[in-house]
């Protein structure tokens, strides 16, 4: 567990320095949320309503942005090898480092949604809404998109090939994610069946995400 604690404070600490990649999502979620206004006109009513797509399409193409950098760089350093051939078990070295980046690049994500949502119309019950989805909801971008950064670690343009797997893999986060905060602000669906949707495909990314990643890194780096 020391092990694993290290592994965390030392890949937040990596993230949350200047060009860690933390910065640059919110950055990023902070541009998209600003521009869609603009793209989209003036309608109050609008906003309102497409308010938590356009929140949670941010938020998942600002988790994307930050994903490439979940293991390139500690292939690049070489420390990749040594937390593979450690006496830490890979999937929980795996899952650490998951949660390390979703403490690093996806809590300030939510921490900015409450006021970002101010720029879409949005009420602070809508707004807590959608935060309280990201929360749950996050984690699943997080976790699924870890396989793909896992397989992408060892090819020399893995950014595209990240982008082609976790998009496909994320679409049902995103679908459920939106539906329990439309539900939370204009109904007329019961919040709870996508919420609760939503809180199974966290679980199960959490179970299987550091055993595929686990995996696709043996492969990729014998």
């Amino acid at each position: 567990m020391t092990a694993l604690a290290a592994l965390i404070r030392r890949d937040i600490k990596i993230a949350l320095r200047v060009g860690g990649g933390a910065l640059i999502g919110v950055l990023f979620f902070l541009t998209v949320t600003v521009l869609m206004p603009f793209a989209i006109g003036p309608d109050l009513a609008v906003l309102t309503r497409l308010g938590p797509a356009i929140l949670w399409l941010g938020a998942l193409l600002a988790s994307l942005l930050t994903l490439d950098r979940l293991f390139t760089a500690d292939h690049e350093d070489g420390s990749l090898d040594l937390i593979v051939m450690g006496q830490t078990p890979l999937e929980l070295a795996c899952a650490a480092k998951a949660l390390a980046h979703w403490l690093a690049a996806g809590v300030p994500l939510i921490v900015a949604t409450p006021a970002l949502g101010l720029l879409l119309n949005l009420d602070a019950s809508a707004t807590s809404a959608v935060a309280l989805t990201l929360l749950v909801g996050t984690p699943a971008l997080t976790f699924t998109g870890m396989i793909g950064a896992a397989l992408a670690v060892t090819l020399h343009r893995g950014g595209l090939l990240l982008a082609v797997l976790v998009l496909p893999l994320s679409i049902p986060v995103l679908i459920f994610g939106v539906a329990a905060s439309q539900a939370a602000i204009t109904g007329p669906l019961s919040f709870g069946t996508p919420f609760s949707i939503l809180c199974a495909l966290s679980l199960v990314s959490l179970v299987i995400g550091p055993f595929a990643a686990a995996a696709s890194l043996r492969h990729g780096l014998d």
